[in-house]
């Protein structure tokens, strides 16, 4: 079995703040292989966004990684990355596109250069042969009349198109991964679509990995290979993507999928997850979901619930797993998925 390209290990990233220590990343570990796609999902605030920025060192300066924590790539741990040698990962081998494409692009610079300047850093190539491959890239994302708009400012394209822009500077310089952070969040559904249709062409493309973060597990369906549900700066669920959509085993990603509205859910039927996150300036004892689980035990309050294997590819991190524990029925929506699964994956398998 090939090597992963990414191996994440006890991630743990925590914030000096004014009120105290946050302890926003507690633990996670995961691996990422060449050419595959693995989305990380949960609500704002599960630790996301920090695990990703973490992997390409844009934590702000307030952040401590934690002595133990491990990033290793190719012959490299990043978490023992100073400062300068940063130039050499970031953008050029692990690029990321930001939610916001706005705030990701420099309203002085035309879109054009933005694009080359990442050749010219990190290809060596010259300003000429930059721009050229800039207006190719341009026209590989799905940019319509290139030539004519490779001297355009930021302030003069819509946001679909400033996100394909995005997307081709962070593809300039040809890097093995790319992460996503939530890149269609602000974008209508049909503009939505063809971002994911240029993300996943590119990758096919390029053979690159993908680390894709969201919390719109409707996105996921459509371009994850594997699933890493977080909560509270932890990975409570890990599967590929057919076993966690339709073999969940976590009561927080049955809450989730429950919430998600589908074209055969019924009126009135659509559940939400009560209450809210911890408090992560106090991480609470045992399972840090126990207050919001209707399927609590009393052990979820005291002990913090391991992994639990249900196949080679699929773990998730609840006592409910563990074989003393009682059978529950989840919800009605979990069922079904769960009928599907029995139905076309199991009998097939």
């Amino acid at each position: 079995m090939a090597a992963p390209i990414l191996q994440v290990k006890e991630l743990a990233v925590s914030f000096q703040t004014y009120a105290g220590v946050v302890s926003a990343i507690r633990g996670v570990s995961f691996d990422l292989m060449a050419g595959e796609t693995l989305a990380i999902v949960g609500e704002s605030g599960s630790g996301k966004s920090v695990t990703t920025k973490t992997l390409l060192g844009l934590n702000a300066p307030n952040a401590t990684v934690a002595d133990s924590s491990q990033i290793l790539f190719g012959d490299q741990d990043l978490t023992q990355l100073k400062a300068g040698a940063w130039d050499q990962v970031r953008g050029a081998k692990i690029a990321m596109v930001f939610q916001d494409p706005m705030t990701s692009l420099d309203p002085t610079m035309t879109i054009g250069q933005q694009i080359a300047e990442p050749m010219v850093k990190h290809l060596g190539k010259s300003a000429k042969a930059a721009q050229e491959s800039a207006l190719a890239l341009m026209e590989g994302v799905g940019i319509p009349d290139a030539a004519e708009h490779l001297h355009d400012y930021p302030h003069q394209w819509s946001g679909g198109m400033r996100q394909r822009a995005v997307i081709a500077i962070a593809l300039a310089a040809e890097p093995d991964i790319l992460i996503a952070d939530e890149p269609t969040t602000a974008l209508d559904v049909t503009i939505q679509a063809q971002i994911l249709n240029v993300l996943k062409e590119e990758q096919k493309k390029r053979g690159m990995a993908m680390i894709f973060i969201t919390h719109d597990l409707g996105v996921v369906a459509d371009v994850a290979d594997r699933v890493a549900v977080m909560y509270a700066g932890k990975i409570v669920e890990k599967g590929l993507v057919n076993e966690i959509f339709y073999n969940p085993k976590h009561p927080y990603t049955w809450g989730l999928l429950a919430s998600m509205p589908t074209t055969s859910t019924a009126l009135g039927t659509l559940q939400a997850i009560p209450g809210t996150p911890p408090d992560l300036l106090h991480p609470p004892k045992g399972d840090a979901f126990a207050n919001r689980n209707a399927y609590a035990l009393a052990i979820d309050h005291e002990l913090e619930p391991p992994f639990f294997n249900i196949s080679n590819t699929h773990a998730a991190a609840s006592w409910l797993l563990d074989s003393r524990a009682p059978a529950v029925t989840p919800p009605l929506a979990i069922q079904q998925r769960q009928a599907f699964w029995q139905e076309h994956f199991v009998q097939e398998g």
